[in-house]
Protein backbone atom coordinates (compact mmCIF):
# COMPACT_ATOMS: atom_id res chain seq x y z
CA UNK A 1 0.00 0.00 0.00
CA UNK A 2 1.55 3.12 -0.47
CA UNK A 3 0.53 6.99 0.90
CA UNK A 4 0.63 10.47 -1.28
CA UNK A 5 2.14 11.76 1.48
CA UNK A 6 3.12 14.93 -0.78
CA UNK A 7 -0.62 16.07 -0.07
CA UNK A 8 -2.45 16.61 2.88
CA UNK A 9 -5.80 18.47 3.50
CA UNK A 10 -4.45 19.65 7.16
CA UNK A 11 -1.37 21.47 6.07
CA UNK A 12 -3.91 23.92 4.25
CA UNK A 13 -5.84 24.39 7.22
CA UNK A 14 -2.71 23.85 9.98
CA UNK A 15 -0.05 26.07 8.30
CA UNK A 16 0.46 28.93 11.35
CA UNK A 17 2.35 30.48 8.40
CA UNK A 18 -0.56 31.30 6.30
CA UNK A 19 -3.56 33.77 6.92
CA UNK A 20 -7.13 32.58 6.96
CA UNK A 21 -7.57 34.21 3.50
CA UNK A 22 -4.51 32.10 1.92
CA UNK A 23 -5.69 28.69 3.42
CA UNK A 24 -9.25 29.54 2.02
CA UNK A 25 -7.71 30.01 -1.38
CA UNK A 26 -5.63 27.44 -1.00
CA UNK A 27 -8.35 24.89 -0.18
CA UNK A 28 -11.37 26.25 -3.22
CA UNK A 29 -9.12 27.54 -5.80
CA UNK A 30 -5.64 26.24 -5.47
CA UNK A 31 -2.99 27.94 -7.75
CA UNK A 32 -5.08 30.64 -9.56
CA UNK A 33 -4.87 34.49 -10.08
CA UNK A 34 -6.50 36.77 -7.68
CA UNK A 35 -8.96 38.00 -10.43
CA UNK A 36 -10.04 34.46 -10.65
CA UNK A 37 -10.65 34.15 -6.87
CA UNK A 38 -12.50 37.65 -7.16
CA UNK A 39 -14.93 36.38 -10.00
CA UNK A 40 -15.66 33.11 -8.49
CA UNK A 41 -16.58 34.95 -5.27
CA UNK A 42 -18.66 37.36 -6.94
CA UNK A 43 -20.44 34.47 -9.13
CA UNK A 44 -21.24 32.20 -5.47
CA UNK A 45 -22.48 35.39 -3.61
CA UNK A 46 -25.32 36.60 -6.30
CA UNK A 47 -25.75 34.27 -8.63
CA UNK A 48 -25.26 30.78 -6.65
CA UNK A 49 -28.63 30.82 -4.51
CA UNK A 50 -30.61 32.38 -7.73
CA UNK A 51 -33.94 29.70 -8.16
CA UNK A 52 -35.70 29.02 -11.20
CA UNK A 53 -35.23 29.89 -14.51
CA UNK A 54 -33.56 33.40 -13.74
CA UNK A 55 -31.18 31.36 -11.73
CA UNK A 56 -30.42 28.32 -14.53
CA UNK A 57 -29.46 30.99 -16.96
CA UNK A 58 -27.74 33.11 -15.38
CA UNK A 59 -25.31 30.63 -14.03
CA UNK A 60 -25.77 28.58 -17.60
CA UNK A 61 -23.92 32.25 -18.78
CA UNK A 62 -21.59 32.80 -16.54
CA UNK A 63 -20.25 29.25 -14.70
CA UNK A 64 -18.27 28.16 -17.96
CA UNK A 65 -15.64 30.13 -17.25
CA UNK A 66 -14.87 28.96 -14.39
CA UNK A 67 -13.40 25.52 -15.51
CA UNK A 68 -10.57 23.87 -17.61
CA UNK A 69 -13.21 22.80 -19.90
CA UNK A 70 -17.15 23.29 -20.01
CA UNK A 71 -19.36 21.87 -23.00
CA UNK A 72 -22.72 23.26 -23.92
CA UNK A 73 -26.23 22.88 -22.35
CA UNK A 74 -24.97 22.23 -18.92
CA UNK A 75 -27.25 22.22 -16.42
CA UNK A 76 -26.24 24.19 -12.82
CA UNK A 77 -28.32 23.83 -9.92
CA UNK A 78 -28.24 25.89 -7.00
CA UNK A 79 -26.08 26.16 -4.51
CA UNK A 80 -22.96 23.75 -5.90
CA UNK A 81 -19.58 24.03 -3.91
CA UNK A 82 -16.98 24.12 -6.85
CA UNK A 83 -13.39 23.42 -5.43
CA UNK A 84 -10.16 23.58 -8.12
CA UNK A 85 -12.79 24.13 -10.94
CA UNK A 86 -9.11 24.96 -13.19
CA UNK A 87 -9.02 21.17 -13.13
CA UNK A 88 -12.74 20.05 -13.47
CA UNK A 89 -13.40 18.97 -17.03
CA UNK A 90 -17.50 18.81 -18.37
CA UNK A 91 -19.18 17.73 -21.16
CA UNK A 92 -21.99 18.61 -23.22
CA UNK A 93 -25.51 18.04 -21.16
CA UNK A 94 -23.87 17.63 -17.85
CA UNK A 95 -26.35 18.37 -15.35
CA UNK A 96 -25.00 18.95 -12.05
CA UNK A 97 -27.89 19.24 -9.41
CA UNK A 98 -29.09 21.44 -6.38
CA UNK A 99 -26.28 21.31 -3.88
CA UNK A 100 -23.71 18.95 -5.50
CA UNK A 101 -19.98 19.44 -4.56
CA UNK A 102 -17.41 18.60 -6.90
CA UNK A 103 -13.83 19.00 -5.80
CA UNK A 104 -10.68 18.37 -7.82
CA UNK A 105 -7.67 19.44 -4.73
CA UNK A 106 -4.74 18.45 -4.88
CA UNK A 107 -1.28 19.39 -5.89
CA UNK A 108 -0.39 17.75 -8.95
CA UNK A 109 -2.94 15.76 -10.01
CA UNK A 110 -5.36 15.88 -13.36
CA UNK A 111 -8.63 16.15 -11.42
CA UNK A 112 -12.32 15.32 -12.74
CA UNK A 113 -14.01 14.54 -15.76
CA UNK A 114 -17.68 14.36 -16.50
CA UNK A 115 -18.30 12.95 -20.20
CA UNK A 116 -21.25 14.33 -22.07
CA UNK A 117 -24.74 13.50 -20.88
CA UNK A 118 -23.62 13.18 -17.07
CA UNK A 119 -26.54 13.50 -14.02
CA UNK A 120 -25.00 14.11 -10.72
CA UNK A 121 -27.76 13.78 -8.60
CA UNK A 122 -28.80 16.74 -5.97
CA UNK A 123 -26.49 16.25 -2.48
CA UNK A 124 -24.10 14.12 -4.25
CA UNK A 125 -20.26 14.84 -3.89
CA UNK A 126 -17.24 13.88 -5.96
CA UNK A 127 -13.96 14.62 -4.68
CA UNK A 128 -10.44 14.61 -4.87
CA UNK A 129 -7.05 14.45 -2.62
CA UNK A 130 -4.58 14.99 -4.78
CA UNK A 131 -6.39 11.94 -6.97
CA UNK A 132 -8.41 12.01 -10.57
CA UNK A 133 -11.72 11.03 -11.12
CA UNK A 134 -13.28 10.04 -14.83
CA UNK A 135 -17.04 9.46 -15.12
CA UNK A 136 -18.04 8.15 -18.37
CA UNK A 137 -20.78 9.21 -21.21
CA UNK A 138 -24.08 9.03 -19.92
CA UNK A 139 -23.35 7.87 -16.01
CA UNK A 140 -26.13 8.51 -13.97
CA UNK A 141 -25.73 8.95 -10.18
CA UNK A 142 -28.57 9.37 -8.20
CA UNK A 143 -28.45 11.66 -4.80
CA UNK A 144 -26.78 11.76 -1.84
CA UNK A 145 -23.74 9.64 -3.47
CA UNK A 146 -20.24 10.17 -2.46
CA UNK A 147 -17.42 9.50 -5.30
CA UNK A 148 -13.52 9.61 -3.46
CA UNK A 149 -9.82 9.32 -5.07
CA UNK A 150 -6.67 9.86 -3.62
CA UNK A 151 -5.30 7.77 -6.89
CA UNK A 152 -7.58 6.75 -9.83
CA UNK A 153 -11.14 6.22 -9.90
CA UNK A 154 -12.88 5.49 -13.38
CA UNK A 155 -16.55 4.32 -14.00
CA UNK A 156 -18.03 3.47 -17.48
CA UNK A 157 -20.19 4.92 -19.61
CA UNK A 158 -24.14 4.10 -19.19
CA UNK A 159 -24.04 2.84 -15.40
CA UNK A 160 -26.65 3.49 -13.24
CA UNK A 161 -26.06 4.73 -9.45
CA UNK A 162 -29.14 4.73 -7.23
CA UNK A 163 -28.36 6.52 -4.14
CA UNK A 164 -26.32 6.72 -0.63
CA UNK A 165 -23.59 4.73 -2.94
CA UNK A 166 -20.04 5.24 -1.50
CA UNK A 167 -17.38 4.48 -4.22
CA UNK A 168 -13.74 5.32 -3.32
CA UNK A 169 -9.90 4.92 -4.80
CA UNK A 170 -7.79 5.58 -1.47
CA UNK A 171 -8.96 6.13 1.61
CA UNK A 172 -7.53 3.85 4.13
CA UNK A 173 -5.57 4.18 7.25
CA UNK A 174 -2.63 2.10 8.14
CA UNK A 175 -4.14 0.59 11.49
CA UNK A 176 -0.51 -0.78 12.37
CA UNK A 177 1.18 2.23 12.63
CA UNK A 178 2.07 3.10 16.01
CA UNK A 179 3.70 5.94 15.91
CA UNK A 180 0.95 7.92 14.22
CA UNK A 181 -3.12 8.31 15.34
CA UNK A 182 -5.50 7.85 13.07
CA UNK A 183 -5.85 11.60 13.13
CA UNK A 184 -2.48 11.99 12.56
CA UNK A 185 -2.22 10.24 9.02
CA UNK A 186 -3.47 11.15 5.79
CA UNK A 187 -6.11 8.97 5.54
CA UNK A 188 -4.82 8.44 1.96
CA UNK A 189 -3.37 5.42 1.60
CA UNK A 190 -4.74 3.07 -1.54
CA UNK A 191 -4.01 -0.09 -2.66
CA UNK A 192 -4.64 0.76 -6.36
CA UNK A 193 -7.23 2.36 -8.47
CA UNK A 194 -10.62 1.52 -8.72
CA UNK A 195 -13.08 0.78 -11.81
CA UNK A 196 -16.57 0.80 -12.60
CA UNK A 197 -17.52 -0.91 -15.90
CA UNK A 198 -19.69 0.53 -18.45
CA UNK A 199 -23.23 -0.59 -18.30
CA UNK A 200 -23.68 -1.40 -14.57
CA UNK A 201 -26.38 -1.06 -12.31
CA UNK A 202 -24.70 -0.16 -8.45
CA UNK A 203 -28.00 -0.64 -5.84
CA UNK A 204 -28.74 1.76 -3.50
CA UNK A 205 -26.51 2.51 -0.13
CA UNK A 206 -23.73 0.11 -1.81
CA UNK A 207 -20.21 0.73 -0.83
CA UNK A 208 -17.15 -0.30 -3.32
CA UNK A 209 -13.68 0.13 -1.60
CA UNK A 210 -10.18 1.04 -3.07
CA UNK A 211 -8.94 -1.11 -5.57
CA UNK A 212 -11.73 -3.01 -6.70
CA UNK A 213 -12.47 -3.66 -10.54
CA UNK A 214 -16.05 -4.32 -11.64
CA UNK A 215 -16.56 -5.37 -14.92
CA UNK A 216 -19.09 -4.26 -17.65
CA UNK A 217 -22.86 -5.10 -17.20
CA UNK A 218 -22.51 -5.86 -13.44
CA UNK A 219 -25.36 -5.62 -11.03
CA UNK A 220 -24.62 -5.00 -7.32
CA UNK A 221 -27.10 -5.49 -4.74
CA UNK A 222 -28.50 -2.88 -2.71
CA UNK A 223 -26.46 -2.70 0.77
CA UNK A 224 -23.49 -4.45 -0.76
CA UNK A 225 -20.48 -3.64 -0.01
CA UNK A 226 -17.60 -4.92 -2.50
CA UNK A 227 -14.32 -5.63 -1.03
CA UNK A 228 -12.87 -7.43 -4.22
CA UNK A 229 -13.05 -7.92 -7.90
CA UNK A 230 -16.36 -8.97 -9.76
CA UNK A 231 -15.94 -10.28 -13.19
CA UNK A 232 -18.27 -9.10 -16.03
CA UNK A 233 -21.98 -10.15 -16.58
CA UNK A 234 -22.13 -10.99 -12.51
CA UNK A 235 -25.06 -10.30 -9.90
CA UNK A 236 -22.92 -9.65 -6.86
CA UNK A 237 -24.74 -8.79 -2.87
CA UNK A 238 -24.19 -9.05 0.37
CA UNK A 239 -21.57 -7.82 2.77
CA UNK A 240 -18.67 -8.62 1.45
CA UNK A 241 -20.66 -8.68 -2.05
CA UNK A 242 -19.97 -12.38 -3.69
CA UNK A 243 -21.38 -13.02 -7.27
CA UNK A 244 -24.66 -15.38 -6.75
CA UNK A 245 -25.55 -15.11 -10.90
CA UNK A 246 -24.11 -14.88 -13.92
CA UNK A 247 -26.41 -12.76 -16.56
CA UNK A 248 -27.71 -14.73 -19.35
CA UNK A 249 -26.63 -17.87 -18.12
Amino acid sequence: MTEHEDFKVKDYVGDTRKSAFRKYRDIYYGDTSIWYVIQSELMVTFVSGIGGALGLALRSLLYPRLFKQCGRNVVFGRHLTLRHARKITLGDNVVLDDHCVVDAKGENNEGVVLENDVYVGRNTIIYCKNGDIRIGRAVNISSNCQIYSSNKLVIGAQTVIAAFVYIMSGGQYDYADRERTFAEQSGMITRGPTEVGPNCWIGAGAVIVDAVTIGEHCVIGAGSVVTGNIPPDHVAVGIPARVVKEIGA
